[in-house]
């Protein structure tokens, strides 16, 4: 998920203070304040704001999983370097009485991202290496011009013209990173530089690229460049290093009833640097203080200053205003980039895992305050309405809406965009039967999704028994006829798309749901 993000403190206001107090004449005032700029925004919140606005988050988190049932929850503050909140709510899985505490596991899903430019920016000497070109062996875009150009910012920040969420269902169907990294290639890209597509394997090529030039793994990289040197000794960018962890939390989904259950595991190792970082609100808290501090922790420098304040600079628009009276949206280098109605700053990201978790930071860097907020549910809102409502309790005294209810909707919207508009689950009046099964079955392939099979019960009447395999495993799904050539199934994994159609067409197949990007690259062609 996105979220937004703070911007670095800006330099000048003494030396406009100074100018105002000198004897200049009012001609020479004047031309200094047009050389000058209006003034950079100043810190408004004071300490009492921001204490009530940390008294209230007892009760605040406990009426949110009341209201919507999240098992568990963990969350920290920081205040001007120091942790003024920290604490764990609920239980770890749902069953087992164990709590969540401050050094309770989550899986943190897209909150990875900003993690991971941190990384990035240890590794970096200078600002302008973010701007190098993107070298790892395997990976190529369908542009050669744009494989040859395109860097490490343009990656971090989600303007190389890859599709929105590319290679993401290539993960679902198990294929591995360096499957999908290799065929990105096949993807249609929309304008370089010009255009924003939200692209988590995007952005891991240019985590892996990275860690290739240092001549280590990322894990390693992030181990050695971050975790260590931060004292974030319960952080891991592998999916093992979250299930060694005795203390973790399980991801959960809502039932039908409103209960939730630990139904699903969710393994991002091919996304690792987009989102497959764990954590706890106490490792978290220690990366927000040097975030804050420009990358410094505890009297030491651990990130350059430099290559880190680059992470926190708009790099593309994200959401252009809805009105002219409305702000822009930006996206910087792993981080959402806004700024407020006070001129402020604000970074922030969304993590959000469909099969189980949510999580969100925001930070206003003038204000030197950030929250984290980890949750073990599907997203339904939880994790962004908390850190909102702390903010805006600290700004306001209170909420000023409901923003559970305003994310909930937000979230809803998006499990329901990939899905298809066709209720396959009732066959038209009059459905045309379908063909004799060897009109079906065989071998489909395709450059991007590989091999598609589709087998037939022996037995079963005609088109009643057929599967579907997909991927390297393969993942088999039950065919269930819907009309004519066309069948449905139900789809799994993370970016499930509920129940979606299979028609077949002059010794082709094409897949609804895989079939949906700009490139259609979900029809597949018999082999031989």
């Amino acid at each position: 998920m996105r979220s937004s993000r703070p911007r670095a403190r800006t330099l000048g206001a003494a030396g406009a203070a100074l100018l105002l107090t000198t004897t200049l004449t009012a001609a020479a005032t004047a031309t200094a304040t047009a050389t000058t700029g209006p003034p950079p925004p100043k810190p408004t919140l004071t300490d009492a704001q921001v204490d009530k606005a940390v008294a209230g988050l007892d009760a605040n988190i406990t009426a949110l999983m009341r209201r919507t049932g999240v098992p568990g929850v963990s969350v920290a503050v920081v205040r001007h370097d120091k942790v003024v909140y920290l604490k764990g709510f609920g239980v770890r899985r749902t069953g087992d009485p164990a709590k969540v505490d401050p050094d309770t596991v989550f899986q943190i899903a897209s909150l990875s991202k900003p993690v991971s430019s941190t990384v990035v920016a240890g590794a970096l000497a200078d600002p302008a290496d973010w701007d190098r070109p993107v070298e790892l062996p395997g990976f190529a875009l369908k542009d050669p011009w744009v494989t040859d150009h395109v860097t490490t910012a343009d990656l971090f920040s989600h303007r190389s013209g890859l599709p929105d969420h590319a290679g993401d269902l290539l993960e679902d169907l198990g294929y591995d990173q360096s499957y999908i990294l290799g065929h990105l290639r096949e993807e249609p890209l929309a304008p370089f530089r010009a255009s924003y597509a939200y692209t988590n394997f995007g952005l891991t090529a240019a985590a892996e690229a990275v860690a290739r030039a240092k001549g280590v793994s990322w894990e390693k990289l992030s181990q050695d460049t971050l975790f260590k040197p931060a004292g974030m000794t319960r952080t891991s960018t592998t999916f093992k290093g979250f299930q060694d962890a005795t203390d973790r939390a399980a991801t959960h989904v809502k039932n039908a009833d409103g209960s939730w259950s630990p139904r699903y595991v969710r393994d991002p190792d091919a996304q690792a640097a987009a989102g497959g970082v764990s954590s706890t609100a106490r490792d978290l808290s220690r990366w927000l203080r040097l975030q804050l501090s420009g990358g410094t922790l505890d009297g030491h420098r651990i990130v350059p200053a430099a290559t880190l304040a680059r992470t926190h600079l708009p790099e593309i628009v994200s959401a252009p205003p809805a009105t002219p009276t409305g702000r822009t949206g930006f996206y910087g280098l792993g981080w959402n980039v806004s700024y407020d109605d006070a001129g402020r700053l604000r970074l922030s990201h969304s993590g959000a895992f469909a099969l189980g978790a949510n999580t969100n930071v925001t930070m206003l860097p003038l204000e030197q305050l950030a929250i984290v907020v980890l949750t073990n549910g599907a997203p339904v809102g939880m994790a962004d309405a908390a850190a909102f409502d702390f903010f805006d309790t600290a700004e306001h005294g209170k909420p000023t809406t409901d923003w559970l209810d305003l994310f909930a909707s937000v979230y809803a919207q998006l499990d329901e965009a990939p899905r298809s508009p066709t209720d396959y689950a009732h066959p038209p009046t009059g459905a045309k039967p379908a063909r004799g099964d060897g009109a079906y079955t065989g071998t489909y392939e395709s450059p991007y999704y590989g091999k598609l099979t589709v087998s037939a019960e022996a037995g079963a009447p005609a088109g009643g028994g057929l599967t579907l395999s997909l991927g390297p495993k393969p993942l088999r799904f039950a065919l269930t006829h819907y009309d004519g050539d066309t069948f449905s199934f139900e789809t799994a994994g993370e970016n499930a798309a509920g129940r979606t159609g299979v028609t077949f067409t002059d010794g082709k197949v094409r897949v609804e749901y895989l079939d949906a990007g700009p490139g259609h690259l979900g029809t597949f062609t018999r082999a031989g």
